[in-house]
């Protein structure tokens, strides 16, 4: 019973506006038995009022009515506050009104009569940018303290198995190799591993190979004796030295020379080498963990990296997604990084319009998490309101703009059979989306199987 009380008390709530009583209580009853609370409003200026005297999740609104329209009701309500999202819906589309709405901040536009199905689905969507900060407290949560200082963030099913894993690595002492795009977040990965494993109050010292040239790789990993090379005017402690105790991470480590993985391997094997022009043999205790961004099986076939290193350093390995294949997690970073910029520059920004998060979902996301942390970092830097719009990301801007024109045309062909205009839509949203068949479902708003079913009918799959 206490369960029940507490779910009652959390269920959102839609504003329903439409000047037809009628069509009015039929869609208040409908979305009351989705499980949402519900309120109405008879014209746009009631809308209005309503906003701004109370809080709700969102607003389903018609365009035509008696005293103020639904694109100026729009207009008002997105000024009071640009985050609630609004879905407009009306009997007479144009291609004009569906982009004047889109471009005024809808979330989204659908025409009656209304498809249940799909308004169910465009709700259930819409709500989830509402609970964007919500869930990312319980997130955090849920994965406990064990990852929250490392900031690794996601929800989806990608994310979730890496971080089953390395809650298990992490408490071995076995020798991890990461492997991931450019941006992923492999050092973030390494280090929660350091850090939830027994060697966490030790050293956890890390060294980009690619940065460093080969003569002083060797002495920046090894150390060196004074007098050892030009310049060498001191005795120097090297990174596995310093790590003793701790743990290794050796990044970019593909792009070590061949000499280079010759000797990295005798340390990985032994447990011991020698400074750079010293002949003592210095013993350590260091976890190794290296991370890459390139196929070293790849390389191994063209010549440029060994294989017994590759299978010294691959005990176990990790794969971290490209941020591409875990769009899930998007809202989440977005939200945390908003979070953080904001705090950091001292600004009161509260958080993301609804099609401004549409946008950062759809977009693609070519340098992973590393773009999206700096594109939230430098719109923050340049908001002027309390949540960053569409404006804030000139670089998507123009093609979400484009995207939404050439949806709302294929979809308000009236001159077409309505099997080809939504053959049309759906081959067209297929290839926007470079081809992944469940962007291309989220997108129009139907299942993956449905999806499945059309492009088979159309002759697209076998």
């Amino acid at each position: 019973m206490r369960k029940k009380a507490i779910a009652m008390t959390e269920k959102s709530t839609i504003l329903v506006v439409d000047d037809d009583h009628a069509h009015r209580t039929m869609l208040s009853t409908l979305v009351s038995g989705w499980g949402y609370n519900v309120s109405e409003a008879d014209d746009g200026s009631t809308a209005i009022e309503k906003v701004k005297a109370s809080s709700y999740d969102l607003v389903l609104m018609d365009v035509r009515m008696v005293r103020v329209s639904g694109l100026e009701a729009l207009e008002a309500i997105k000024s009071v506050n640009p985050a609630i999202p609004v879905i407009i819906m009306t009997a007479y589309s144009t291609v004009e009104t569906a982009v004047a709405a889109l471009k005024q901040g809808a979330h989204d536009y659908l025409t009656k009569p209304l498809d249940f199905d799909k308004l169910r689905l465009t709700i259930d969507r819409a709500m989830e940018h509402t609970r964007l900060r919500e869930e990312n407290r319980m997130l955090r949560q849920t994965l406990g303290q064990t990852f929250n200082s490392q900031n690794i963030i996601g929800k989806s099913p990608a994310m979730r198995m890496l971080l089953e894993t390395v809650a298990q690595v992490a408490a071995s002492e076995a020798t991890v190799l990461i492997s991931g795009d450019s941006g992923t977040g492999k050092e973030l990965i390494a280090g929660a591993i350091h850090f939830n494993s027994l060697r966490k109050d030790g050293p956890f010292v890390k060294i980009n190979c690619a940065a460093i040239t080969e003569t002083l790789l060797e002495s920046e990993l090894f150390g060196h004796e004074k007098g050892a090379f030009t310049g060498a005017d001191r005795r120097k402690e090297g990174r596995f030295s310093q790590a003793h105790g701790g743990t290794l991470l050796l990044d970019e480590v593909s792009e070590m020379s061949l000499m280079m993985q010759v000797k990295l391997l005798r340390a990985l094997q032994e447990r011991e080498f020698s400074r750079v022009g010293g002949e003592d043999t210095i013993q350590v205790d260091v976890r190794v963990i290296a991370a890459t961004n390139k196929d070293l099986k790849e390389q191994i076939n063209k010549g440029d990296f060994r294989d017994d290193l590759y299978y010294r350093l691959n005990v176990v390995e990790l794969k971290v997604p490209p941020l591409p294949d875990r769009k899930e997690d998007i809202p989440l970073l977005a939200q945390h990084f908003l979070e953080k910029f904001a705090a950091k520059n001292r600004k009161e920004i509260k958080g993301f319009t609804p099609k401004a998060m549409d946008n950062l979902i759809r977009y693609s996301w070519p340098g992973n998490v590393r773009e999206l942390m700096n594109a939230i970092e430098r719109g923050v830097v340049l908001a002027r309101t309390n949540y960053l719009d569409v404006s804030d990301f000139p670089f998507m801007d123009e093609k979400m703009d484009q995207d939404s024109t050439d949806t709302a045309q294929l979809y308000m062909q009236g001159d077409r059979p309505l099997d080809e205009i939504e053959k049309a839509a759906i081959l067209s949203t297929l290839e926007a989306a470079g081809g992944n068949k469940s962007e291309t479902a989220r997108r129009l708003g139907i299942t993956r199987k449905t999806l499945h079913k059309k492009l088979k009918a159309y002759g697209v799959m076998q």
